[in-house]
């Protein structure tokens, strides 16, 4: 075999040469101290300067001296002391010498994942908090709190070219000699108006109409009472004005909606009687509905109104109402007001509710005897013979008070051939009425409650 020496040798130091590399990756590979850079080894030269004294490495710095390395996807040299993100992927460049960094690439086809998706469209923002020293953090706070409160002071400013504190408009006002009055302030100009004997008729009807506006509320109706506009409005329905009457009344049913102080302050001012003999007297039909307004206000939730009105004779006043022509309108309100007040009774008698104020009010409404007054007065045929007006709304009413009055005058109605015919005739009405409905999709329609309740009458009566 012949022997070459100068190609023997050359073929050594190629074999030297993989020799060494592979020594090298082989000590890169097996490395504990940074597994995440396979081609990553410190030189004991690269941790000393000049002088021979060590050099803080990445993981001796103290992680709030250390510069962010912010990774593209493109690789990009890693300057000394800058701190990588985790997840990047690093290399060592071996025609360079330096290590180089970038985003770790999709393995999904080349489609962004959501958290790329995310890094793009926040920037360059990691919310890795090791990414980030504790300055930079505060820094971004401090832009967060500043940048709310700009918003807040921006949005007040805006609020303010919009509206004007009230010190201004009062001002204002005064300018233009107009004063921002409360409703206290109001109401007494009004009463001093509606008592003056100066003022015309149009000027006190035009007070009672302001007046009628502020006492619906609790607290005026109050005020309303201890400025004595109260006791001035019940002497008005005494007048011989029926303008004055009728508003007066207006008033008061307004006051006394739903205000037992109020109510209690009415019946000891004499506001019962005066109402009911407006009711029983010759008057205009708007006088007497608007006397009906006021009564019924005065009535409800007041057991002790109602009392006193069995005692005067309030009953036999709503039937004389019946008798008088032209009243027609006034009818089904006093069939209502006879319901709700038999409904109020009854609904409290079976309440579960305890206590001593229950158990009082109670015993006040044991008391009021209506029920028996209106069987004994022949309020059943009264009541049953609405149900021939032609208003659905009326009989509709009509029904219930029918209903609830047939635990009383069952007997009455059985006997009542009238009642009996009219009871058909509605039958067949809402028959048809309610197939109308059911064919157009309402199922559960007007009609076919109004048939049901004529039903349930006729079944109770057989």
């Amino acid at each position: 075999m012949t022997c070459w020496p100068g190609l023997l040798s050359t073929a050594a130091k190629v074999n030297l040469l993989v020799l060494v590399v592979s020594a090298v990756f082989s000590q890169s590979s097996l490395s504990d101290g940074v597994p995440e850079f396979a081609l990553t080894k410190i030189e004991e030269s690269d941790t000393k300067d000049d002088s021979g004294k060590e050099l803080k490495t990445e993981a001796d710095a103290d992680p709030e001296d250390l510069e962010v390395f912010y990774p593209t996807h493109q690789w990009q040299t890693i300057r000394p002391g800058q701190a990588v993100p985790a997840g990047s992927h690093v290399r060592l460049n071996l025609q360079t010498g330096e290590r180089e960094a970038k985003l770790p690439d999709s393995e999904n086809g080349g489609k962004d994942t959501r958290e790329e998706r995310r890094r793009k469209r926040l920037g360059k923002v990691d919310v890795d908090s090791n990414s980030f020293t504790s300055q930079e953090l505060k820094k971004a706070l401090a832009k967060m709190k500043e940048s709310e409160k700009a918003e807040r002071k921006a949005h007040e400013e805006e609020v303010r070219k919009k509206f004007r504190p009230i010190e201004q408009l009062k001002e204002e006002f005064e300018k233009l000699n107009v004063k921002m009055e409360t409703d206290y302030e109001i109401m007494v100009k009004l009463i001093g108006k509606f008592n003056s004997s100066a003022s015309t008729l149009d000027e006190k009807v035009a007070a009672l109409y302001d007046l009628e506006y502020y006492v619906h509320q609790v607290d005026n109706a109050k005020d309303f009472l201890s400025m004595g506009g109260l006791q001035l409005v019940i002497d008005g329905l005494n007048s011989t004005e029926a303008l004055l009457k009728e508003h007066a009344a207006f008033v008061l049913g307004a006051a006394l909606s739903s205000n037992p102080k109020v109510q209690i302050e009415a019946i000891e001012g004499g506001a019962l009687q005066k109402l009911l003999v407006i009711l029983a007297t010759e008057q205009p039909l708007a006088v007497k509905k608007k006397a009906l307004f006021a009564l019924s206000s005065m009535l409800r939730h007041f057991p002790y109104a109602q009392q006193q009105f069995l005692k005067l004779g309030g009953l036999q006043v709503l039937r004389s109402l019946f008798r008088q022509k032209g009243m027609e309108t006034l009818y089904v309100r006093v069939v209502t007001l006879l319901y709700d007040l038999i409904m109020e009774k009854m609904l409290l008698e079976d309440s579960q509710h305890g206590g001593e104020q229950m158990e009082e009010k109670l015993q006040q409404y044991r008391q009021v005897k209506l029920v028996p007054a209106v069987v004994e007065q022949d309020w059943c045929v009264v009541v049953s013979n609405l149900l021939a007006m032609p208003e659905h709304d009326t009989r509709e009413k009509v029904l219930k008070t029918v209903s609830v009055l047939m635990a009383f005058c069952k007997e009455r109605f059985q006997g009542d051939q009238a009642l009996s015919s009219t009871l058909s005739l509605l039958r067949s009405e809402y028959e048809e009425l309610a197939a109308e409905e059911q064919r157009e999709g309402d199922k559960d329609g007007y009609f076919k409650e109004l048939l049901g309740s004529v039903d349930s009458i006729i079944q109770e009566l057989r």
